[in-house]
Order: C-alpha cells, then sequence, then structure tokens
C-alpha cells in the first residue's frame, strides 16, 4: 500500500472517531438535558407536595404526567373532566412553582392522554376519559365520547339531533348543508362529534373536521408557503367537510373566496358539508351574500336552551359518566338555577365533585349552597315558611290555616304549591323539613309542586312576572 493510501486511510479513520465522538457527545448532552429536566419537575412535584394539603395533592398532583419542549410545559391528565378541577384548584400555585424553577416565560398547557397519564384513577379511566378519535378516515380531532347514544333529547333539541342522525346515516343524501346554530354550551359540539364517530365505521368515507379559525389558518399558510392548490385539493376530496364555529370566516375576504368555491366543488358532487354556528346565516354579519344563500340551501336547525327535564337528564347522564350518584334535591337545585347552559351544569358538578373528594364529604343541599353560592346566587335570606305562608295567603286571599290543610280545591291547592316553591327558592330548609310545615307532606310533593311552577313560569310570561313579584316582595 502506497503512503498516499496510508495517510488516507488514517485520516478516513480519524474523522470516522471523530464523528463517533460527536455523535456520542450529543448524545451525553441530549441525556444530560433529560436528567435535569426531569430534576427540575421532581423539584417542582416536591413543592407542591410541600405546600398542598395531603389530600389535595394525592388527589391531583399524583395521577399528572409532564413533558418539556423547549418553553412549554405539557401536563397530561385522565380526563377533560379532572383538568378543569386540577386548574381551579391548583393551577395558580402550579404557575407560580413553575416560574420559580424553570423560565420565567416557561409556558404550561394541558392535555388529555391516557398513555401519558400516569396513575389516573379507574373510575377516572372509565367514566370520564376524552379521547381522540384516530380512524385513518376522519381528519381532525374528534371526542370519542360524544355519541347519539349519550345525547340527552329533549323538545330544545330533538329537531337538530333527527337532523344529524339522518345526515350521519346518509350523508350527502339527506340534508345538505346541515346548518346547526344555537348558544353556548347547548350540545352543538357533541352533535357533530356523535356525526363524525358514527361515520368512523365507515372506512370509505373520508371526513374532515376543522373549526373555522383552523381553517382560515391553513389557508394563510398555504397562501405564504404558495401552495394553495394542495389545499384545495385536500378538502375537495372529501366526503364529508364539517366546520365548526363557522362564524369566525365572516369578514375574512379570502377565506371566504375559498370556502365559497370549496363548498361549490362538493355540493355539486354531493358531498356532505356541515355548519355550526352560535347565530342563524341571516344574523352572521360581515358574511357574503352568497355565502348566506349557500347557508340556507340545506336544512337551518336551531338548538334552544333545555328545559327543566331535560336540564334533569343531562346532569344525570354527566353525573353517570363522572361515576358518582347525585341526590335528586342537589340535582333539582342545580338544573332551576342554571338554566342556559350545559356546559356549566357540568361546570359545577365538576366542582361539588372535586370538593366531595378532596373533603371526604357526601354532596347534599348544604354543600352545594355553599360550594356553589355564587354560581346559584343562593343568599341566607331572614325569611321563613311560616313568613311565606302568610304573604302568599294574603296574595291570594285564602286563610293562612290552609297552607297545612288537606284540601284539594283549586283555589286552596294552588296558593299552597306557590308558598312550597318560594319556600324552596327562598329558604336554606330541605325538602322534608318544608313538607313538615305544609302538613306533613311528603318532600316528593313539594318537589312536584316545585316543578309545576317552574313549567308554569316558563310558559306563562304573566305569570313569571307575577311570581317574580311575589318573591321580590317576600324578601324586602
Amino acid at each position: 500500500m502506497s503512503t498516499q493510501n496510508i495517510a488516507i486511510l488514517v485520516f478516513i479513520l480519524i474523522s470516522i472517531n471523530y464523528r463517533m465522538d460527536m455523535v456520542c457527545f450529543a448524545c451525553s448532552i441530549l441525556a444530560m438535558n433529560q436528567e435535569v429536566w426531569e430534576n427540575q419537575w421532581q423539584d417542582v412535584i416536591r413543592q407542591l407536595q410541600k405546600q398542598l394539603p395531603s389530600q389535595k395533592f394525592n388527589a391531583w398532583i399524583h395521577p399528572i404526567h409532564a413533558k418539556k419542549d423547549k418553553h412549554t410545559i405539557t401536563i397530561y391528565a385522565p380526563s377533560k373532566f379532572f383538568i378543569r378541577g386540577l386548574k381551579e384548584d391548583c393551577g395558580t400555585i402550579i404557575g407560580a412553582i413553575v416560574g420559580d424553577v424553570f423560565d420565567a416565560d416557561t409556558k404550561i398547557e394541558y392535555q388529555v392522554s391516557l398513555t401519558e397519564a400516569k396513575n389516573a384513577p379507574a373510575s377516572n379511566q372509565n367514566k370520564t376519559s376524552s379521547k381522540t378519535n384516530t380512524q385513518s378516515n376522519i381528519d381532525g380531532a374528534i371526542d370519542s365520547r360524544f355519541t347519539f347514544k349519550n345525547f340527552v333529547v329533549g323538545s330544545s333539541n330533538e329537531f337538530a339531533f333527527a337532523a344529524c342522525q339522518a345526515v350521519a346515516d346518509k350523508p350527502g343524501e339527506s340534508y345538505n348543508p346541515l346548518y346547526l346554530h344555537g348558544g353556548v354550551g347547548l350540545g352543538k359540539t357533541h352533535l357533530i362529534h356523535a356525526i363524525s364517530n358514527q361515520l368512523a365505521q365507515k372506512s370509505d368515507i373520508k371526513v374532515a373536521y376543522r373549526t373555522g379559525e383552523q381553517f382560515t389558518n391553513e389557508l394563510i399558510k398555504a397562501i405564504g408557503s404558495r401552495s394553495t392548490d394542495t389545499f384545495r385539493e385536500h378538502y375537495r376530496k372529501v366526503d364529508v367537510l364539517i366546520i365548526d364555529d363557522v362564524q369566525f370566516i365572516a369578514g375574512k375576504t379570502s377565506t371566504q373566496e375559498e370556502f365559497f368555491h370549496t363548498f361549490n366543488a362538493l355540493h355539486e358532487v354531493r358531498k356532505q358539508i356541515i355548519l355550526v354556528s352560535d347565530r342563524n346565516p341571516h344574523d352572521m354579519s360581515h358574511l357574503e351574500e352568497r355565502l348566506r344563500s349557500r347557508f340556507n340551501w340545506g336544512l337551518v336547525a336551531d338548538i334552544q336552551p333545555p328545559n327543566l327535564e331535560t336540564r334533569l337528564a343531562i346532569l344525570a347522564s354527566k353525573a353517570d359518566l363522572a361515576g358518582i350518584t347525585l341526590d335528586q334535591d342537589v340535582a333539582y337545585l342545580l338544573a332551576s338555577r342554571i338554566t342556559n347552559n350545559v356546559r356549566e351544569l357540568e361546570g359545577a358538578l365538576t366542582r361539588l365533585t372535586a370538593f366531595s373528594h378532596l373533603t371526604n364529604q357526601t354532596i347534599n343541599m348544604d354543600m352545594a349552597k355553599n360550594v356553589l353560592r355564587e354560581q346559584l346566587n343562593v343568599v341566607v335570606r331572614s325569611v321563613n315558611i311560616e313568613d311565606i305562608q302568610k304573604r302568599v295567603a294574603e296574595y291570594y286571599g285564602i286563610p293562612p290555616k290552609e297552607m297545612r290543610s288537606s284540601k284539594r280545591s283549586r283555589n286552596i291547592a294552588f296558593p299552597r304549591q306557590v308558598a312550597m316553591y318560594a319556600s324552596k327558592e327562598l329558604t336554606q330548609s330541605s325538602l322534608p323539613e318544608i313538607g313538615e310545615q305544609f302538613g306533613g307532606r311528603d318532600h316528593t310533593t313539594i318537589l312536584y309542586a316545585h316543578r309545576k311552577i317552574e313549567h308554569k313560569r316558563q310558559e306563562d310570561k304573566v305569570f313569571d312576572d307575577e311570581i317574580e313579584h311575589l318573591l321580590t316582595t317576600l324578601q324586602g
């Protein structure tokens, strides 16, 4: 071998050895970084354990796990239900300690992940886990918990529910487009996820699910990278396009232009389009008229706030999903005070469950009124049941003694039911205690009277004003 070849060989061997050293060095750096991160996170955990009561630490901190990526720490927890309680009870202190241990600009994010969460309570995993649908024919984050089976149907949403089922059964044939609208927290998202989960079982149907903001951001990115043709091709090959919060695109000229052509391309070949908004197309300001017209081509279905019976059924369903037993009186208290938003009902249930778990107390009326006093607008009032009976009897022109009598004639029974309703609304007395003051009646009689008066208030505006005036007078 020539001297030149030997020199080349030596150079190659040195280069290989150098590169291997560099790889080992890089691996060592990564290992050191991982070790530093783990030590820092354990420091966070130790400080939390020192500053939190043991019950709260075991309930909220023990089940979580975390990962760090640059300046963001992602905390993984068993469920959305768990995350809400964790952020409400421990979010502030977690943020303060993370800020001390890591850089001041470190961000904290919370995510649900059954695979990442450690030691999650079995009841949470079985009952409240939020698992993203990963079916290959679904493009978008779909919550597999939301199905038609566990959607609570009432008079306020039965039309929208039936329309969504029809679309899921025969996409592109029944109602196209399907436009759902209603206020916040009424079940619109549940329904479109239910559609997606049913369609996930049909491998020959490709579904794309986006929010209006996501669609807009993808378009902006495509324009910036000069890949709008790829963007268009992607959305025009789907069988079902679902856009949540479609009102977001209103006023955005480029997005409306692109969506107009995407809508036309899909509609012409009988592909299903589902749009969801917080308002009717006619009430959407800054929306191009040609889009407004197309939104009304198919079926427009609205979802109204649920009535009392539906709210009670929703609470029962949520409680079952969370794996808890909810007293009927407590459920009725929540359902009668939180009237417009299903998410608020779920939030109230989350707070009660967390408080019960952390204090080892049974959920009852006293706890609910204390823990949820601001949300329920519960105030301790000086008025008592006897005062209510006298004032209501005077208002309706009957002797106060009839409040305790067994007479059932309408001119006696109806004022008595009003007095029972007012007693439940304005005092801290339990149903059995109220029943005792009305001649020893059963608690179910009080509950029936309250439901009857509440229903009449919802149906009769004049009567509602009358009762509101009476309640105000009693509080004065």
